[in-house]
């Protein structure tokens, strides 16, 4: 075992999101293997209550960092780590100009490696240890960014991004030999993926159409079909960002309620299933998610930069469903989790049917860390470890941070009279300098 002596921030299962923080200004984690091998906190707390019960325990000593469970990044997207920052007028004109155009390139294998690397890394300065990402409708995407988290013990969510229509050529599902046809093909690549990767370490394979309007009623049936049979994988998609792709979706599946109710009508939405952005939900919609057990990853500087709308947390939590925030990189501009949390907080203030929400600076990490967790499944309820969290059982992925990172922040961080002046303090002025090292349990 080994000991880990900071100020210490975990969250209580059992409390309300808004005020779940539990802190140590002088804390101990203590690390060791469960009956699996895995690495997991044993013991998290205070520093003179805890010393007495591990002596002889090695102990790293961080005096001035605080010691808070890894990132969890809810929905982003490999392929557009270079097409961040680039200027469009809304969302499918930044697709055609940008995203389509990069993702393209991904068909190489040594390119996708190299993006890859760059993007698991970009992760782990920034302090995010659990991701779900899109790789591109190439296998050799899929295939570089599991063998890169593998390498780096990263753990990262993805899958084939299934498109077969209304996209640029070079993007749709190709046709496999002897006659099989793209949407055929594209199913059986997806399972070969999910078969080769899930559950490998700690990687996890996602169903994942692209959005319902650039697959076919075929293409989205069989992916439900697909989900069916792998009830451990997840699936992933967006919804309802923004107007004009919401006429679309409609146009093209009219038979369907709502655009959400399209992948409900195809068998995927269940537990396991995460929605980018649900920006333009009626309460029918909200009543769907909570009814099936889908999450929303809420994207805020996507939303705010593309101008889609905003997320309406009031009517979420009425409805009762959950919800984890997200950096959506390349629409989100930036990687860096505090950037997220402002931006989410921007979007209660601002974007609810009642303006004034203040999201509380323990919601908000929350949102990053064990409520994204909670959206996944990987909370512990399913079996194995939970994530996002620092509570005896949990895996031991966590971030050291430096408060005192810069000028401003030392300033404000050492005036800060409660728990939520500091974590607030480190959400506005933070950024990657803060993130002193992360740290992965199953490299501990």
């Amino acid at each position: 075992m080994k000991g880990y002596r900071a100020a210490l921030l975990r969250f209580d299962p059992a409390a309300a999101p808004q005020q779940s923080a539990v802190y140590e200004a002088d804390g101990l984690l203590v690390v060791g293997p469960d009956a699996r091998g895995t690495q997991v906190v044993q013991a998290a707390g205070a520093w003179t209550t805890l010393a007495p019960r591990y002596p002889g325990l090695v102990v790293a000593h961080w005096p001035g960092r605080l010691i808070a469970p890894g990132f969890v990044d809810l929905h982003l997207h490999y392929p557009q780590t270079n097409v961040i920052g680039s200027p469009a007028s809304g969302l499918l004109p930044w697709l055609e100009n940008y995203t389509f155009p990069e993702e393209q390139r991904f068909e190489s294998p040594d390119y996708s490696a190299a993006e890859a690397a760059f993007f698991l890394d970009e992760l782990l300065r920034h302090g995010v240890t659990t991701a779900l990402t899109f790789a591109t409708s190439h296998p050799a995407s899929v295939q570089a960014l599991f063998t890169a988290a593998q390498q780096r013990q990263l753990r990262v969510i993805t899958g084939l991004c299934l498109m077969d229509r209304h996209a640029p050529a070079a993007l749709l599902n190709r046709a496999g030999p002897g006659g099989t046809d793209a949407t055929e093909q594209s199913l059986i690549d997806s399972e070969s993926l999910l078969q080769q990767w899930q559950g490998v370490g700690r990687l996890g394979y996602a169903i994942t159409p692209r959005f319902a309007p650039t697959s076919s009623d075929a293409q989205l049936r069989g992916a439900g079909e697909l989900a069916a049979r792998h009830p451990q994988a997840w699936v992933q998609s967006h919804v309802a960002e923004n107007p004009d792709e919401i006429s679309w979706a409609r146009a093209l599946f009219p038979q369907s309620r709502s655009y959400l109710a399209t992948y409900a009508d195809f068998g995927l939405m269940r537990e396991r299933s995460v929605y980018a952005h649900c920006i333009h939900f009626d309460d029918a919609d909200r009543a769907l998610m909570c009814e099936t057990g889908a999450a929303a990853a809420v994207c805020p500087t996507s939303n705010l930069f593309l101008g889609s709308g905003f997320f309406d947390y009031a009517a979420a939590d009425l409805a009762g469903f959950c919800y984890g925030l997200a950096s959506d990189v390349g629409g989100g501009t930036s990687f860096s989790p505090f950037h997220t949390m402002l931006a989410a907080y921007y979007v209660g203030r601002e974007g609810q049917a009642k303006p004034g929400l203040s999201l509380s600076p323990q919601q908000l990490w929350w949102q990053h860390t064990a409520g994204a967790a909670q959206a996944l499944g990987l909370d512990g309820r399913g079996g194995g470890p939970a994530v996002g969290n620092l509570q005896p059982g949990c895996e031991a992925d966590f971030v050291v941070l430096n408060p005192q990172a810069t000028p401003l922040l030392a300033r404000r961080t050492g005036r800060a009279a409660t728990l939520d002046e500091l974590l607030f303090a480190l959400i506005v002025l933070g950024d990657d300098r803060v993130v002193e090292r992360t740290v992965i349990s199953q490299a501990i």
